[in-house]
């Protein structure tokens, strides 16, 4: 029965959880530049204002158009419940899942980017040749992160590695512990688009990145993008959270576990209103600094 209640607490946390953070950011953001800020639960009004209205959809597009979002939506439901949240394991657990979380994330990239491709506006083919051109910068290092945690630990399960072996490897590895940390972090900004890789809240197309690709959803395919983009942020956290606050076992782990995201969604927030937004072709170097950060991580690892 403990299992049960376990099972669907962390199922509870996964779908409620994730717009939180951005309601989070949103107000220490605002807090820092002397504004009272939206409420937190915004992100939760604005989704389900979304769902409420009617969609308009271009009789030139096709299929892709709509299964884009929901197709993203759906694999980050998966990617969510291959990483391990709060105390004990993922609910979805088997060896050699964190290169299927890499593919999984890259199957909802693939799809957005052909929905937006799929509507013939140069703006949001613009913006998908961007996306795609960071990703392919940003796996690298995301991939070669978990790579150095799970040879650290000897376990090529996120559930595993990010258990309660992860203590041992921070009193042993300390220092390649602290450089995936650092590239995992640089790949949550850019995979998630925020600040210095791309602003979310811009509305200038030719500066935007992933904004840009959804300019022509609205209503409930808006709401299921906003929804499987808080969801896509709540991933890259707990991967940091994990990482960085290895205590397991009881409610200590679950109170870690939640302070942790709690940090993780203020931090993302100070960074942001204090650095500013990189020039477009600076950002392939920024992310080529988070693949150096892993790469070397997996140097010292094997070393």
């Amino acid at each position: 029965m403990g299992i049960v209640i376990a099972a669907l607490l962390k199922v509870a946390i996964i779908l409620a959880a994730p717009p939180l953070l951005l309601g989070v950011i949103a107000r220490v953001k605002a807090r820092i530049a002397g504004r009272v800020g939206p409420p937190l639960l915004q992100p939760y009004f604005d989704i389900a204002k979304l769902l409420r209205k009617d969609s308009v959809i271009s009789p030139t597009t096709s299929w892709l158009f709509v299964a884009g979002p929901a197709i993203a939506l759906v694999a980050a439901l998966i990617a969510a419940a291959l990483v391990p949240v709060g105390d004990g394991g993922a609910l979805w657990a088997f060896d050699g899942d964190f290169i299927a979380l890499a593919y999984v994330l890259g199957l909802a990239r693939f799809f957005t980017v052909a929905a937006a491709l799929d509507t013939g506006s140069s703006f949001e083919g613009m913006g998908a040749a961007r996306e795609a051109t960071f990703a392919c910068l940003a796996e690298p290092a995301f991939v070669l992160g978990l790579l150095a945690v799970a040879h650290a630990t000897g376990s090529v399960s996120l559930s595993a590695f990010l258990g309660p072996s992860l203590a041992s490897v921070w009193t042993g590895a300390g220092a390649s512990s602290v450089l995936v940390a650092g590239g995992l972090l640089v790949v949550l900004l850019a995979e998630n688009s925020r600040i210095p890789v791309d602003d979310p809240t811009t509305h200038l197309e030719l500066t935007m990145v992933h904004e840009v690709m959804v300019l022509d959803h609205g209503g409930p395919l808006l709401g299921v993008v906003l929804y499987g983009a808080a969801i896509k942020l709540f991933v890259f956290a707990t991967l940091l959270v994990k990482l960085a606050v290895p205590i397991h076992g009881g409610a200590l782990a679950w109170l870690a576990y939640l302070g942790g995201l709690a940090v993780a969604a203020i931090a993302i927030g100070v960074i942001e209103s204090v650095t500013a937004r990189l020039r477009m072709s600076h950002v392939p170097a920024f992310l080529l600094a988070a693949t150096l950060l892993c790469g070397l991580a997996v140097v010292l690892q094997a070393r």
